[in-house]
């Protein structure tokens, strides 16, 4: 537990992008298939009573504070985490290094055609950039080992999923043998954002720590899985009471 957080039974590192990258490298450079999620307020209170959830989470290599509220809820038990690191952050910041290191990367998830189109913008981004493969996240169950064989022929030094979470950390976790992969990590919505399909939060509203009402904003459809969140803050004090 050395440099972790523990927040409603999730172990979450204390550490910034920069710690997070040269995690990421001893990763890659191990070969062994390291898991990294970036872990929000939602998922970690969803976690607090779903003891599967909650062990995979525990059993990844890295776990980042992704949302504002698993920054507030770590501060309320005592933690001091350096500061947010994002699952898109960390992705274009992956990219950036993977074009200077020559790993080469894939991108699974998200709709026909985004995966394809966040890869020309992050090959525009950080020429060099090896893409060696692209592929929606539209399938059946029973075409999951058939996928990750594909992938795994290609041989990425770095997978991203994109299929929301939790779904794309169970996918990671029960097809990470057959994919050999060095690094596979959950990336929810980053592809749609990255090709341009959706608009990430302004400047000022990230500063602000409000990216999650921008996002409810833009997507009303959200508000649903915002309800969680009050009783996150609830379930966070208790947990400070208790201690």
């Amino acid at each position: 537990m050395d440099n972790k957080a523990e927040i409603l039974g999730c172990h979450i590192d204390i550490i910034d992008k920069h710690q997070a990258l040269e995690k990421i490298n001893e990763m890659i450079s191990a070969k062994k298939g390291g898991q990294v999620i970036t872990l929000n307020a939602e998922i970690a209170f969803q976690a607090q009573k779903d003891e599967k959830l909650r062990n995979l989470i525990n059993g990844a290599d890295l776990v980042t504070p992704d949302g504002i509220g698993v920054i507030w809820g770590g501060r309320q038990l005592g933690y001091d985490f350096p500061e947010r690191v994002t699952g898109i952050d960390l992705m274009v910041s992956l990219c950036q290094k993977a074009a200077d290191m020559g790993w080469k990367v894939f991108l699974f998830g998200a709709a026909p055609g985004v995966a394809e189109a966040a890869a020309q913008s992050l090959s525009k981004q950080f020429p060099g950039l090896a893409v060696v493969g692209c592929r929606h996240g539209y399938f059946k169950d029973d075409e999951s080992r058939e996928i990750a064989r594909e992938i795994g022929v290609l041989q990425p030094d770095v997978l991203f999923v994109a299929l929301g979470a939790p779904k794309q950390e169970y996918w990671i976790r029960e097809q990470r043998e057959v994919m050999k992969i060095p690094l596979c990590m959950g990336v929810g919505g980053s592809f749609d954002v990255i090709a341009g399909v959706k608009s990430r939060a302004p400047g000022w509203a990230i500063r602000l720590n409000l990216e999650w009402l921008y996002r409810l904003l833009a997507e009303p459809s959200r508000w649903k899985r915002q309800l969680a969140l009050p009783r996150y803050v609830l379930a966070i004090k208790k947990a400070k009471w208790r201690r």
